[in-house]
């Protein structure tokens, strides 16, 4: 870039630094405490949703995100003093952010933790279908047993995303392709991301073992930095659909973008290992679609017609701020539609620094009020 990093930021909304550099905002901040249960692409970091929070949503309101995503606006409202209400289509998502979101009793999760590493074993199963085609004979073997005990725990939804991110590791596929592998990977191969010959993973127990663990530390550290009394809800359905009893003081969210990402494919070993309800069709966004005209106004309508019915649902005067990169410039109609005001907009950098989809782009923050 021609100019500096620190005088671009300070260009991009001086009285508000929403945009940070490495040094300022390192991988593990972005990544605190349950925000790194289990990776997810096209997520935002929390300290942009902190910042939001406190300059437009009155302290201990009630915030509602209609895409919720990973779990960021949630997680980010509970540990800031708001109450949430996160609505997604996808299953995962939902398992995903009620473990990261619910009040946890640590000491049954460390027991059950614990008990699960001490149990490690494989199963006698015959591995069939995307098990058997994505993962080595002794990795199907541990996952599929941990598959088979979780039942037993109290703390189950909590280990079946261990399970599901143990897999995403375990699976036969190079590293510098985990995110959207195509074909698995059984011979050694000339590895890109370290630049010498790699073999394909052959076991899952030292994920599986590694990501408990951590698990179990990320929980700590969020009990301790959540704020007391405040509650999140996660509802599993359509925005258009589900009942919403309101009121919002602040919609806050980021919708998926058209055509960018298969929200489905990226987890879809969760799906097949955990036997998740599949909704792909009624994704918004979903790169599955394209990016055809059909495709592109199938987006706009869809999105439109959320906002526009959740922000019915917001006390007088409350913000909708909506974070996007909006390279096809298809907010203006979709607020028009929402019959939404913008009363401010604000620009970030953002950098992603690591891995296949590093670069950097920048994106808006859109805040509205409903329409008089």
């Amino acid at each position: 870039m021609a100019a500096t990093q620190a005088a671009l930021y300070e260009e991009l909304a001086p009285e508000l630094h929403l945009s940070w550099s490495e040094a300022e905002l390192p991988e593990r901040e972005r990544t605190k405490h349950v925000h790194r249960l289990h990776p997810y692409l096209g997520k935002f970091v929390p300290q942009l949703v902190e910042a939001l929070l406190d300059r437009y949503v009155e302290p201990g309101g009630r915030v509602l995100d209609p895409f919720a995503g990973s779990g960021t606006t949630l997680v980010q409202c509970l540990e800031s003093g708001y109450d949430a209400v996160g609505i997604d289509i996808a299953s995962f998502n939902c398992l995903l952010v009620e473990v990261k979101t619910a009040e946890t009793d640590l000491a049954v999760l460390e027991a059950d933790v614990r008990d699960v590493v001490a149990r490690g074993g494989r199963s006698r199963l015959r591995p069939r279908g995307y098990v058997a085609e994505w993962f080595a004979r002794d990795a199907a073997a541990e996952l599929l047993h941990l598959r088979s005990i979780v039942d037993d725990y109290e703390s189950r939804d909590v280990l079946r995303v261990v399970l599901a991110r143990a897999a995403r590791s375990a699976r036969l596929t190079t590293h510098f392709d985990l995110d959207f592998p195509r074909v698995a990977q059984r011979e050694p191969y000339w590895c890109h991301k370290h630049r010498r010959t790699c073999a394909p993973v052959q076991s899952a127990q030292k994920f599986i073992s590694r990501y408990l663990l951590d698990t179990l530390e990320r929980k700590r550290e969020f009990a301790r930095v959540r704020s007391p009394g405040h509650a999140a809800v996660v509802i599993h359905g359509d925005a258009l659909e589900v009942e919403l009893d309101g009121p919002f003081d602040a919609i806050l969210t980021s919708p998926p973008y058209p055509g960018l990402i298969d929200y489905h494919e990226q987890h879809r070993y969760a799906y097949e290992i955990l036997g998740l309800d599949d909704r792909r069709e009624r994704e918004l966004g979903a790169a599955a679609r394209g990016t055809s005209r059909a495709a592109v106004e199938e987006y706009v309508d869809g999105v439109s017609r959320v906002l526009g019915r959740c922000a019915e649902r917001l006390e007088d005067g409350a913000p909708v701020i909506i974070v996007v990169n909006d390279r096809r410039d298809l907010y203006p109609e979709i607020l028009r539609r929402s019959e939404l005001r913008l009363v401010d907009r604000l620009e970030r950098h953002v950098n992603r620094r690591t891995g296949r989809r590093a670069g950097e782009y920048f994106e808006s923050i859109l805040v509205c009020v409903q329409d008089a």
